[in-house]
């Protein structure tokens, strides 16, 4: 699964620098001692290494996976070799090779998704209320049986089903509910209750629960097909949706409401992934998208190492004229290293004793 989607990720950077006449001098699948590998015609080496944690294209003339210059190296090369360097390409052409990878992740997600809505289209149901639990939160923020549900959070509901999924990745925060009654339409803030669920296999999630069910009388559940034209705004919704929900995620640890046993790393993402492919190949697929907005998402934090810390490199050099010293961005580099390590050590440690407590409970 992670290596699809990094292929991914490290073919848009390889891709936009090949374009840009940049000399390539490796494209590794993993990190640490090369496992198989081949040159191409191009002096470039593709390689497969023993590490599978994440993957790099070093450009001719880089110190290391990271792209930091390497001074020895670049005066080393012959006059008509040092234009085809990354580190000699004005800020753009860099700019526009870094900005490729996440670039790629948010293609590829697009393109998965929207290939499956077009192939298998989606079930759905009418969204509208048909009871309403006496005393819970749905009852007490004024939803009534009948109401027909129009958006919640700006998110247009197409059917129950985008209700009870915008309400269910909402825990203890408030949302905003546009409804129709009666012809009339309303708006309702209401705060989901927080809910622990153990899913089908045996993992526990934090959701919002209202106490609401459908309308039966409405009728059963129906496929819907859209067509090619609709089906591109309704992927950028879904996009949309994922990043919304990831962003109040993360945001929910900075106000301690965070559920660490919700974050996970390479571990638990091997975990999810072997369960998710027991649905079919569709559930795995559609994993894979979500995983590579993520992923997409996430290098694109300004911090260095990162993706998003290199543009942010770039954008102070537009901006002033001139690069940052290398002094300044050795230090960013190591900040980024230490803050990224840190992260990667933690999700691996937090993987592994949720993995124990799972089997020794």
């Amino acid at each position: 699964m992670l290596t699809v989607i990094v292929f991914v990720h490290e073919m848009g950077h390889y891709l936009v620098a090949r374009w840009n006449g940049i000399a390539i001098q490796t494209f590794s699948l993993g990190f640490g001692p090369e496992l198989v590998g081949f040159n191409d015609r191009h002096g470039t080496r593709w390689k497969l290494s023993a590490i599978p944690l994440g993957g790099y294209v070093r450009f001719v003339g880089d110190m290391n996976a990271a792209s930091m210059p390497d001074p020895e190296a670049v005066a080393a090369l012959p006059p008509d070799e040092r234009k085809h360097l990354f580190v000699n390409k004005n800020v753009w052409q860099r700019f526009a090779v870094v900005a490729a990878g996440p670039a790629a992740n948010l293609l590829f997600t697009f393109l998965v998704l929207y290939a499956l809505l077009l192939g298998y289209g989606r079930y759905t149901i009418p969204p509208v209320i048909g009871d309403v639990i006496s005393g819970s939160i749905a009852a007490e923020g004024g939803l009534l049986a009948g109401d027909t549900i129009v958006s919640v959070d700006g998110f247009d509901v197409h059917g129950f089903e985008d209700f009870q999924r915008l309400i269910a990745t909402a825990p203890g925060r408030a949302v905003t509910i546009v409804l129709d009654r009666d012809g009339a339409i309303e708006t309702i803030v209401i705060t989901p209750e927080v809910v622990v669920e153990t899913d089908r296999f045996g993992n526990s999630h934090r959701v919002g629960r209202i106490g609401v069910s459908r309308d039966v009388t409405q009728g059963d559940v129906t496929l819907y097909r859209p067509g090619a034209v609709e089906a591109v705004g309704t992927t950028f919704e879904e996009m949309r949706f994922i990043v919304d929900r990831t962003a109040a995620f993360l945001g929910d640890f900075f106000v301690g409401r965070g559920d660490v046993e919700q974050l996970g790393g390479p571990v638990k993402v091997a975990r999810v992934s072997g369960q998710v492919a027991t649905l079919g190949v569709v559930a795995l697929i559609n994993l894979a998208a979500l995983l590579s907005l993520n992923i997409g998402l996430f290098n694109l934090l300004p911090v260095p190492v990162l993706d998003g810390g290199h543009l942010l490199y770039y954008a102070v050099e537009a901006i002033r004229g001139r690069p940052l010293s290398p002094r300044a961005q050795e230090i960013g580099f190591r900040v980024g290293f230490a803050i990224v390590g840190t992260l990667m050590v933690f999700t691996l440690l937090n993987d592994t004793l949720l993995e124990a407590l799972r089997h020794f409970t």
